[in-house]
């Protein structure tokens, strides 16, 4: 059953046997001794093991696996299958990258009787079927959310991942970006979106004022009247007037630093809003420095703003607050044209 064929064996499943099908599918063909998938979880810290018909509501009661210095941090850094053998080589330990355009969903491990190089890349196919099926799949679902959570979510914080992409992370030819925010359990206010069209990638960073849920209905207001001035085809001077003009129309005396951001995808150039926000850092053969632009004051408060200025260089991305301080930064690079979280 090559990659097509598992896919539509998939789809005539209900969307929580998507797992057990490509399971079933590993062991008839390869005669595989057990198959299990291991979810990411939402803070990034561990991997929640799910096999065969095994999947439970709750991440923190099934197998965890610190991520930090094992063998899949290894696989998922890399994205390249790992295979070792034990058992006096009998058997094959098969651990291969499940993801999805640089989004790194999990990994799938299982024991084979062979590995020969044929085997490893009908196991790679799988794998990528597999990681089409979550992303699918968990509009349905909310198996793939259970699997995450090793932790508790704040009310907080289940407003706010309600507001970010889908994907914290994207690769292209032109370009890659990661995203993520730490604590991920509990933060409110801070958020990130991105998205593409044919000449242009479109990113924003923002940080509500306040704590807790009232920073989250804040970041909602706030990130809908962004997106939606973007999706109606605004400029990036008319997005932000019309994110600001929405904090003042709805805000309740709230205010919010940003960022917005657009960048070339030729690698001509890029463009940015900096609304009240820490300076970007900018990265250029090996070192990071502050880009010196001014910025315009925070979206929410009254008062004159600028035009958008033309960063050169790769922009590595912060939040506000303590600038640098426990948050893992957005980057991206218009210039080299790479770009990813540390």
């Amino acid at each position: 059953m090559r990659l097509a064929e598992v896919l539509a064996a998939a789809e005539k499943a209900a969307p929580m046997a998507s797992l057990d099908v490509v399971a079933r599918d590993l062991r008839g063909r390869f005669g595989a001794r057990y198959v299990s998938f291991l979810f990411v979880d939402v803070i990034g810290r561990k991997l929640v093991r799910v096999g065969e018909e095994t999947v439970t509501q709750e991440g923190r009661r099934a197998d965890q696996v610190d991520l930090h210095g094992s063998v899949y941090e290894d696989v998922l850094r890399s994205q390249r299958l790992m295979c070792t053998s034990s058992d006096g080589g009998r058997w094959h330990r098969v651990i291969a990258p499940v993801t999805n355009r640089g989004d790194t969903i999990g990994v799938l491990e299982l024991s084979l009787p062979d590995a020969g190089a044929d085997v490893l890349e009908q196991v790679e196919e799988a794998a990528h079927a597999l990681a089409y099926l979550v992303v699918t799949d968990r509009r349905f679902t909310d198996l793939y959310q259970w699997g995450q959570r090793t932790t508790g979510l704040s009310l907080a914080a289940e407003i706010q991942r309600q507001l970010l992409p889908s994907a914290p992370s994207c690769e292209a030819a032109q370009f890659a970006l990661a995203c993520a925010l730490v604590p991920a359990d509990t933060i409110a206010g801070d958020t990130y979106d991105y998205t593409l069209d044919h000449s242009t990638l479109h990113l924003s960073l923002t940080d509500a004022m306040g704590h807790d849920v009232d920073a989250s209905l804040i970041a909602t207001l706030l990130v809908n009247a962004s997106r939606g001035a973007r999706r109606a085809g605004a400029d990036l001077v008319e997005q932000a007037g019309r994110t600001h003009q929405a904090m003042l129309d709805h805000g309740r005396h709230a205010f919010a630093t940003g960022q917005l951001l657009r960048i070339a995808l030729d690698g001509s150039g890029a463009r940015l809003v900096n609304a009240g926000h820490p300076r970007p850092l900018r990265l250029r053969d090996g070192v990071v420095e502050e880009v010196p632009l001014a910025a315009d004051l925070p979206f929410g408060v009254a008062g004159p703003r600028s035009a958008p200025r033309r960063p050169p260089g790769a922009l590595h991305r912060r939040h506000a607050g303590t600038p640098g301080a426990n948050r893992r930064p957005v980057r991206s690079d218009p210039g080299n044209r790479r770009g990813a979280a540390p």
